[in-house]
């Protein structure tokens, strides 16, 4: 099987500048990670996204925002740059992430390699290096379809913006394992879902330290039983390889095993599946994570 890899030199060009974790190498990381890892693979250029599907995900003023700072040269906050050519890195970035999706719809495994990440972009701010929100604009593609969509999320921090997109809808289950107390503070268990949305959100806290063994055991006590229940057409994965030991924003004890075999229980529970690079800024812990996730896709 064949693994498309949807990925733009264009996401290269955002650049926040010496010393910010979410630098132009970790893209470079990722990509060695698919050279690496054996894989049988085409990579494809990501288009820009549709700015109306963009709009319809997050509210319209949000987009327009977004550009305008872009276009201004701002810092959207102390963490969250917004230079000139960061503009076109989140069109292609979104549009990456939501061709990897429609190829996932038709059942070819795919990850798209892309940066900014998205998943605290809520629904009206960027927050937490994140423009755009990648993922919550694949799955809201999806639906556009009529399709059921589970996305989880494996980044060691908790997908804010994601949870806020989807918390009053019935027909997307988010699902995310993070750190605890890490940034940005959200992500308690006891958050569910409101209205429509309610019990479509289960957010799995773990401590400090938290080693491969018993995150699977979340996983697979915890997150498959209610994927499996939601019945998804298709899973959308937030990979950030930040949960792993070595990485400096994280406080979980991870290695590419751990994703690998995470990947591998989700791809075996729907085979309709694609990955989308959130966050991770150790940048052999993203290279190395890459390519396990990469043979997980693709049952090796």
């Amino acid at each position: 099987m064949t693994l498309l890899v949807l990925t733009h030199d264009a996401c290269l060009l955002h650049d926040p500048g010496p010393g910010h974790p979410e630098r132009p190498a970790r893209l470079l990381a990722a990509r060695r990670g698919i050279a690496a890892s054996g894989v049988a693979h085409e990579i494809a250029q990501a288009p820009r996204v549709d700015l109306a599907l963009a709009r319809q995900t997050h509210v319209p003023t949000h987009v327009s925002a977004v550009e305008a700072a872009c276009a201004g040269g701002n810092w959207i906050d102390a963490d969250t740059y917004a230079g000139h050519d960061s503009w076109e890195a989140a069109l292609r970035a979104a549009g990456a992430a939501v061709e990897a999706a429609r190829a996932a719809e038709r059942g070819e495994p795919a990850f798209a390699l892309c940066r900014p990440p998205g998943h605290h972009a809520t629904r009206a701010s960027a927050m937490g290096f994140c423009l755009l929100n990648n993922v919550a604009i694949a799955a809201h593609d999806l639906t556009t379809r009529g399709r059921r969509v589970a996305i989880v999320d494996i980044d060691v921090h908790h997908g804010n913006g994601t949870q806020d997109i989807f918390f009053e809808r019935a027909d997307v289950l988010y699902v995310s394992l993070h750190g605890w107390p890490l940034y940005p503070g959200t992500g308690r268990a006891e958050e569910t879902g409101r209205g429509a949305g309610l019990g479509t959100t289960l957010n799995i806290p773990l401590a400090a330290g938290t080693k491969h063994d018993a995150y699977l055991a979340a996983l697979d006590g915890l997150a498959m039983p209610k994927v499996r229940s939601f019945a998804p057409d298709v899973i959308l994965i937030s990979v950030g390889f930040d949960a792993d030991a070595r990485d400096p924003l994280g406080n979980l004890a991870l290695g590419p095993r751990t994703y690998h075999e995470a990947v591998a229980k989700l791809r075996d529970a729907q085979p309709r599946i694609a990955a989308i690079l959130e966050g991770g800024y150790d940048l052999a812990a993203v290279e190395e994570g890459t390519a396990a996730v990469c043979q997980a896709l693709v049952r090796i």
